[in-house]
C-alpha cells in the first residue's frame, strides 16, 4: 500500500503540482510532458505551443534538458515564446537550429544580462543588430485586448533538479522557475521530515552553490530562496559564506515563523499566493529592481538587487486594496519597527498611489510623502525611475510657494518636511482647492493633528476658501472646518513607535460592549518580530547600568537652608559634569571600546560607538575628554562631535565644523570612515539615523517613553557581520528602560478614545474663574478671524490678564493657567478627529492660545541658589553592573489616551541644612563601609603610593619611557602591591579585585601621586 511521500522530491512535487497542475518530474530531451494541456516535445517542437491554458497557478513545466547551462537560458520556452509573439524575428536568428548566428543572439542576450540584470531585460527587452525583441509583456491596462493576449502568451515554467553547473560535476538545483525561459529564481528545499530545516538550505547555497556560476551571478536571478516546510528564507546576491538570506515569513504571534495552515503546509503561500503568474509580474513591475549608489570617496560604483519583504509587500497590497475598494477619505496607521524598511514601503506605496484608478479615474491628483529624511527623496526617485508604464514625476518642495508650482507642472509625488509643510500649503492658489490628495506620513507623530492638519485644511480643502460678505459665524465654521482632517485627502502615517495621539487620529477604531473604542494599527510589523528574525539587533540583549558614586563636601563654615529637591538636581548635574567625572567616564568608554569591542571584531574590525549626552556643554567635554584620552592612549581612532549652533566653551565660539575639521553635512559620512570610531551627539543623530556600522552606545543622558526606544534603536541596524549590540548606561535604570520598549514590543494599542466631555468640564472650570467675559471671548475671535489689527486684539488680553494678577492667588494662578493649557492642548488635538463641532470651544481656544503666552508664571523663588558655591567635589567613583538582557513582556500594549487633565497648586519648597543634604545625596549614592577608616586612608595615601613607586619595573618606565607606557607598568606594580595586602587587608583586597569603578578609582589616585614626567636635560 503507497504511503505519503516525505522526502524533498515530495515536497518538489507538491509544488510544481500547486504552480502547473503536474509533478513535472524530470525527463530526457525530445520526451513528451503531458503539463496541464502543453503537450508537445519540448526540445522539439514548441514553436506554435499556446501560452494557455496552464493548470495550477498559471505554470508550466520545464525540462531540465532544455535548459543550456553555457547562456543560462531555457531554450525551448524562450523559442516557443518568440514564435508565439515575434515569429519574424525567430528566423531571421536561426533560433530553431544551433547555428552562428544563434550563437550570436544567445551571446547578446547574456552580455545584456550581465550588464543590466534579469529585472531590467525583462522589463525593456534587448536591441540585436536590427532587431527589438521584447521578452517580457506585463499586466495588460483594463479594456486593451491586446495587451491581455500578450501577456497570456508569456511562458511561466518550472524546472525541477536544473542542471545548471558547466563543468562534469552536472550540479543541480531542486528547482528553477523561468519567464519565457529566463531564470527568475531558484529554490533549495528541505524537510525536517528527512531532519533537515531551512537552515541546511540556506548552508547548501553557502556552501554549495558557486556564485561564479552564470546563474548565480549577481542580477541573474532575481532572488534564491532557501524552504522547508515551516519557514522560508531568501537572498537576492549570493557570495558564498558571506551570503545574507532574509527570512520571507508571514508572522506568528507577532513574531517570527507562520501561523499553522490548516488547508497545507505553512510555507505553501509562497507558491500559492506570492508566485503567482500575477503575483509574480506584480513584483517585477512594481517592487524589484537593481539599485545602484556611488562612493562618495572612491567614485566606485555599488549595485544592490532589492526584492521585498514579506511585511513590506503585504502592506502595500493590503493599503492599495483598501483605497481601491473604499476611494478617498480614510485614515490609515502603519506601525512598522525601525529598520524594517520602511523608507521603501513608502516609496513603492507612494508610486503605486498615483496609478490607483477607481470608477474609470484616478483616485488621487496627487500625492505628498511628508518627511524629514532626504534619503526618501533619493529612493523615491530611484523607484519611479525603474517603472516606464508610471509617467510621474517626483518634485521637491523646500520653499513656500513650491508645492503649488509642483501641483502646476504636473509633478505626481511631492516630498516635504514636517517642518516646512503647513507654510508651504498656505501658498496654494485656490485652484486646487477640492483636487484629491494621498498624503503619506514618515514617522507620524502628533505634530501631523493641530496646527499643522489645520494648516493642511485650509490650503487643500474646500472649507478652507474665503467667500465674501462672511459673518462671524461663517469665520468661526470656516476656522473650525479648517482643524478637520481633509475629506479630500487619505493619510497613511508610518511609524515605529505611535504616541497615543497618534493612534487616536490615524488608527482602526474598534467598538468594544462597553461603549469604549479602542484604536489599533491598520498594520504592524512588530519589534519583536524584526528582532526574532534578525531584520534587526535586540537592543537591550546586552544592556549594562553604571552606578555613580560622589562625595561632596562643604567648604563654608555656616550651614545655610536650601531646597532639597532643587539642590539634590542641581547637585547631581554638577557632579555628573565635573571635569574630573567626565574624564573618568570618557576613560571607561575608550578603554570598553578599545577592549571589548575593537579587540573583539566586531563587525569584522568596523564598530562604530555613539555617545548620547544631555546638554550641548557636556558634548564638547566628552568630546575633548575622549580626544586628550585617545592621543595619551596612542590610539588610531578619533571622535567626531555632534550639535547644532554655535557655542561658547573656553572662552570661544564654537562649532561642528571647528571642532570637527570639516562642514556638519559630512558627519554621517565620516564617522564610516578611518580613524573616526565615537560619535558624541547632542540631541543629534538620536531619530532617523540608519547607520548599520554602530555597535555600542554610552548613554549619559535621562531618557524615557519614546525617546528612549528611539534613541537605543540607532544601535539596531543588522549588517551581515554584526551579531550583537552593547548599551553602556551612565544616566538611566533598567526598569525605566523596560518600561519604555514595553508599549512598542508588539503592536499597540490606544485603550479609550479621548472623552470629548472633559472639555466641557475644563471650560466650566475655566469660566469659573472670571478671568474673561462671553463677550470678551466672541469679540477675540471675531476680530482675529477676520484679520483685525494686533491694537484690536491687546486691549481684550490686557483686561484678562490684570483680572489674573490682581484677583487670583499664586495656586489660583496655576491653576487657572495649567487648566487652559490643557483645554488648548486636548481641543487641538480632538477638534481634528470629531465628528461635531463646537463653535464656542473653538473662540475660548482662540482666546487662551494668545492668553497663555501673557499670563505670567507665578514667581518662584530659587531657594537653591548658592548651593554649588558651598561645595566641593572630595570623591567620584563609577561602578559598572553585570550585563543583563531586558526581557519585554510578550503581549500587545496599551496606552492611555491623551490626559485631559491640567491645573494644580505652586508646590512648596522643602528646605533643609546643606549638611543634611550632602549626606542624604553621598548616602543615596554610596560610600564605602569600612572597618578602620584611618588605616585605609593611610594605606592608599601612604604605604601603597610607596610600594609602588619602589617598584624596579615601574620606576624604569617612568625614567625611560612616556606616560602612557609609564601607567601600564604601574598598573602592574599596583596589582602585585594589593596581592600582597590579601592577607592583612581582606576587604580592600575584595574591593580592589571585584568592584571595577573602585578599582579605577585607586589606579588614578595612586598614578597621581606617584608619577612624574622625567626632566629633560
Amino acid at each position: 500500500m503507497p504511503t505519503t511521500d516525505t522526502s524533498e522530491a515530495g515536497l518538489e512535487r507538491l509544488i510544481c503540482t500547486a504552480l502547473t497542475g503536474a509533478p513535472c518530474e524530470p525527463s530526457e530531451p525530445g520526451e513528451v510532458l503531458e503539463a496541464a494541456g502543453v503537450g508537445a516535445p519540448m526540445s522539439a517542437d514548441l514553436r506554435g505551443a499556446p501560452a494557455a491554458p496552464y493548470g495550477g497557478s498559471g505554470w508550466i513545466c520545464g525540462n531540465p534538458a532544455d535548459y543550456d547551462r553555457e547562456f543560462c537560458v531555457d531554450l525551448a520556452q524562450l523559442r516557443a515564446f518568440l514564435h508565439v509573439t515575434q515569429p519574424d524575428v525567430v528566423g531571421s536568428l536561426s533560433l530553431d537550429i544551433d547555428s552562428p548566428t544563434r550563437q550570436k543572439f544567445l551571446a547578446r542576450l547574456q552580455g545584456e544580462i550581465t550588464r543590466r540584470g534579469t529585472i531590467e531585460v525583462l522589463r525593456h527587452g534587448i536591441k540585436h543588430g536590427p532587431h527589438h525583441l521584447d521578452l517580457f509583456y506585463g499586466t495588460p491596462s483594463p479594456g486593451n485586448q491586446k495587451a491581455r493576449e500578450r501577456y497570456g502568451a508569456n511562458r511561466f515554467s518550472v524546472t525541477r533538479q536544473l542542471r545548471y553547473s558547466r563543468d562534469e560535476t552536472q550540479l543541480a538545483l531542486d528547482v528553477g522557475l523561468m519567464i519565457n525561459g529566463l531564470p527568475v529564481a531558484t529554490f533549495e528545499l528541505k524537510n525536517s521530515l528527512t531532519k533537515q530545516t531551512v537552515a541546511d538550505a540556506v548552508q547548501q547555497y553557502k556552501r554549495d552553490r558557486d556564485p561564479r556560476e552564470s546563474l548565480f551571478r549577481f542580477a541573474r536571478a532575481v532572488a534564491h530562496f532557501a524552504v522547508d516546510e515551516h519557514e522560508v528564507r531568501y537572498c537576492t546576491h549570493l557570495k558564498g559564506k558571506a551570503s545574507w538570506f532574509l527570512p520571507f515569513n508571514r508572522g506568528w504571534n507577532d513574531g517570527a515563523g507562520n501561523p499553522p495552515n490548516e488547508l497545507g503546509l505553512k510555507t505553501d503561500y509562497l507558491w500559492r499566493s506570492i508566485l503567482t503568474r500575477d503575483g509574480l509580474t506584480e513584483i517585477l513591475e512594481r517592487y524589484a529592481q537593481v539599485i545602484e549608489t556611488r562612493d562618495k570617496k572612491t567614485r566606485k560604483k555599488r549595485a544592490v538587487q532589492i526584492w521585498p519583504r514579506y511585511h513590506q509587500l503585504d502592506v502595500v497590497r493590503q493599503l492599495l486594496a483598501n483605497v481601491e475598494q473604499r476611494g478617498v477619505g480614510h485614515r490609515y496607521l502603519v506601525q512598522h519597527s525601525a529598520g524594517s524598511g520602511k523608507s521603501n514601503s513608502i516609496a513603492w506605496l507612494s508610486h503605486q498611489l498615483i496609478g490607483l484608478r477607481r470608477d474609470e479615474r484616478e483616485i488621487f491628483d496627487s500625492v505628498i510623502v511628508v518627511t524629514d529624511r532626504r534619503i526618501l527623496d533619493r529612493q523615491i526617485r530611484d523607484t519611479i525611475k525603474q517603472y516606464a508604464q508610471v509617467g510621474a514625476t517626483v518634485g521637491h518642495a523646500e520653499h513656500s510657494g513650491d508645492l503649488r508650482k509642483l501641483i502646476e507642472s504636473g509633478k505626481k509625488i511631492i516630498i516635504s518636511t514636517v517642518q516646512k509643510f503647513p507654510y508651504i500649503l498656505g501658498e496654494i492658489g485656490g485652484e486646487h482647492r477640492g483636487r484629491r490628495f494621498g498624503i503619506v506620513i514618515d514617522e507620524a507623530h502628533s505634530s501631523q493633528g493641530g496646527r499643522t492638519s489645520a494648516a493642511m485644511s485650509k490650503a487643500l480643502s474646500t472649507a478652507g476658501a474665503e467667500v465674501e460678505d462672511e459673518s462671524p459665524e461663517d469665520r468661526i465654521n470656516r476656522a473650525m472646518e479648517a482643524h478637520k482632517m481633509l475629506p479630500n485627502a487619505s493619510y497613511f502615517a508610518f511609524t515605529a513607535t505611535p504616541k497615543n495621539k497618534t493612534l487616536e487620529i490615524f488608527g482602526e477604531g474598534e467598538p468594544r460592549a462597553d461603549g469604549t473604542v479602542k484604536h489599533r494599527p491598520f498594520h504592524s510589523y512588530t519589534m519583536k518580530q524584526a528582532i526574532e528574525e534578525g531584520f534587526i539587533l535586540d537592543v537591550l540583549r546586552h544592556y549594562t547600568p553604571v552606578n555613580s558614586y560622589y562625595k561632596l563636601v562643604k567648604k563654608v563654615e555656616s550651614d545655610p537652608e536650601f531646597d532639597t529637591k532643587r539642590a539634590k538636581k542641581k547637585l547631581r548635574r554638577y557632579v555628573e559634569s565635573h571635569d574630573h567625572a567626565i574624564r573618568l567616564k570618557a576613560e571607561i568608554m575608550v578603554d570598553h571600546f578599545h577592549e571589548q569591542v575593537l579587540a573583539l571584531n566586531k563587525i569584522g574590525g568596523e564598530a562604530r560607538a555613539m555617545v548620547v549626552t544631555g546638554s550641548v556643554q557636556r558634548a564638547i567635554q566628552y568630546y575633548h575628554a575622549i580626544e586628550d584620552y585617545l592621543g595619551e592612549r596612542k590610539s588610531p581612532y578619533r571622535a567626531i562631535v555632534a550639535f547644532s549652533g554655535e557655542r561658547e566653551y573656553g572662552g570661544a565660539k564654537v562649532t561642528e565644523a571647528s571642532l570637527n575639521g570639516f562642514p556638519s553635512s559630512k558627519i554621517a559620512d565620516e564617522i564610516q570612515e578611518h580613524p573616526y570610531r565615537f560619535l558624541v551627539c547632542a540631541d543629534k543623530f538620536q531619530t532617523g539615523y540608519d547607520e548599520p556600522l554602530l555597535h555600542t552606545m554610552y548613554v549619559d543622558k535621562v531618557l524615557s517613553g519614546i525617546k528612549a526606544v528611539q534613541t537605543l534603536s540607532r544601535l539596531n541596524r543588522a549588517h551581515p557581520k554584526k551579531h550583537d549590540v552593547f548599551v553602556l548606561d551612565f544616566m538611566n535604570d533598567a526598569d525605566t528602560i523596560e518600561k519604555a520598549f514595553a508599549d512598542y514590543y508588539r503592536t499597540t494599542i490606544l485603550s479609550e478614545e479621548t472623552d470629548p466631555d472633559k472639555l466641557h468640564d475644563l471650560k466650566a472650570d475655566l469660566d469659573g474663574y472670571q478671568i474673561y467675559t462671553p463677550e470678551q471671548v466672541a469679540t477675540l475671535a471675531d476680530r482675529y478671524l477676520s484679520g483685525g489689527d494686533r491694537d484690536t486684539l491687546d486691549p481684550i488680553l490686557d483686561a484678562c490678564v490684570a483680572i489674573y494678577q490682581q484677583q487670583l492667588d499664586e495656586d489660583g494662578q496655576v491653576d487657572f493657567k495649567g487648566k487652559a493649557k490643557a483645554f488648548t492642548r486636548t481641543y487641538g488635538f480632538l477638534a481634528s478627529i470629531l465628528p461635531y463641532t463646537n463653535a464656542d470651544w473653538e473662540r475660548l481656544s482662540i482666546l487662551l492660545n494668545f492668553l497663555i503666552l501673557r499670563l505670567p508664571a507665578p514667581v518662584e523663588e530659587d531657594l537653591s541658589k548658592g548651593i554649588l558655591e558651598a561645595i566641593d567635589m572630595d570623591s567620584y567613583r563609577v561602578e559598572k553592573q553585570a550585563a543583563m538582557k531586558i526581557q519585554l513582556p510578550d503581549a500587545d500594549a496599551e496606552i492611555e489616551p491623551v490626559p485631559t487633565t491640567g491645573g494644580g497648586h505652586k508646590p512648596e519648597p522643602e528646605l533643609d541644612r546643606l549638611s543634611n543634604i550632602l549626606k542624604t545625596f553621598n548616602d543615596q549614592f554610596g560610600n564605602v563601609s569600612w572597618a578602620d577608616t584611618d588605616r585605609v586612608h593611610r594605606l592608599i595615601t601612604e604605604e601603597i603610593p610607596e610600594r609602588v613607586s619602589a617598584d624596579p619595573a615601574y620606576q624604569n618606565a617612568k625614567q625611560n619611557s612616556d606616560k602612557q607606557n609609564a601607567r601600564i607598568e604601574h598598573e602592574k606594580a599596583l596589582v602585585r602591591v594589593i596581592t600582597g595586602l590579601v592577607n592583612d587587608e581582606t576587604q580592600l583586597f575584595k574591593l580592589f579585585s571585584d568592584n571595577e569603578g573602585f578599582r579605577r578609582w585607586l589606579t588614578d589616585t595612586v598614578f597621581a601621586l606617584t608619577y612624574s614626567a622625567p626632566s629633560e636635560a
